[in-house]
């Protein structure tokens, strides 16, 4: 396979699986030392075994990390910390994204960033919507109320009082106390139940 003929099939896809590039009478073996070479030249970027970003100057555009957080595990969402941020709720900056998954808990160090996955049950695999992160590009992103939610289930302590306090919250008054609460209720834990109320005062305190 030439560059060109790459370019031509992912040229649209800020990331892509090596997969993609195996249909029809293809060798895999060849297929992965055309790889490999193309990101020895720079050609490439490797995320993780299998997945791949185009580098500068064939990229038409960077991958926004959400949409690669998304690519490199699945199934998965971004939430807890870099969900907060990109909803406004904390002001502090993020600089590895995390992101909830079904699967195992890992975390990929890549040339595009880090990423982090922590677990959740099937039945707390919700909450989440399809937003668009740059043009054209759409990654899975949990709601205000549920990447709070997922921070907290996933955070000893964190229906107390002192740690609500310690992520200084903001913009609360974005958040749907009535989903929020129905989301605490479904997943049947006295925790987020607890959590959910006292997120509802600080609402009420900073409206």
């Amino acid at each position: 396979m030439k560059l060109q003929d790459l370019l031509r099939l992912v040229g649209e896809e800020p990331v892509f699986a090596s997969s993609l590039l195996l249909a029809g009478a293809v060798s895999p073996a060849a297929t992965q030392l055309q790889l490999g070479r193309w990101v020895k030249a720079g050609k490439l970027t490797q995320l993780r075994r299998g997945w791949y970003a185009l580098a500068e100057p064939y990229a038409k555009a960077s991958p926004h990390p959400f949409l690669v957080a998304n690519r490199i595990c699945r199934p998965s969402y971004v939430s807890l910390q870099s969900a907060l941020a990109w909803h406004g709720l904390i002001p502090e900056y993020v600089p590895v994204v995390t992101s909830v998954t079904t699967g195992r808990p890992r975390q990929w160090r890549t040339a595009l960033g880090d990423y982090l996955y922590r677990h959740v049950k099937t039945a707390a695999f919700c909450g989440y919507r399809r937003v668009e992160v740059q043009p054209g590009g759409f990654a899975f992103v949990a709601s205000p109320e549920k990447c709070l939610l997922d921070l907290i289930h996933l955070t000893p302590g964190a229906d107390a009082w002192p740690y609500l306090r310690e992520l200084r919250l903001q913009n609360l008054t974005t958040l749907d106390a009535a989903a929020m609460t129905q989301l605490a209720h479904d997943w049947g834990s006295p925790k987020l139940q607890r959590a959910a109320a006292r997120l509802r005062e600080l609402r009420e305190q900073e409206a």
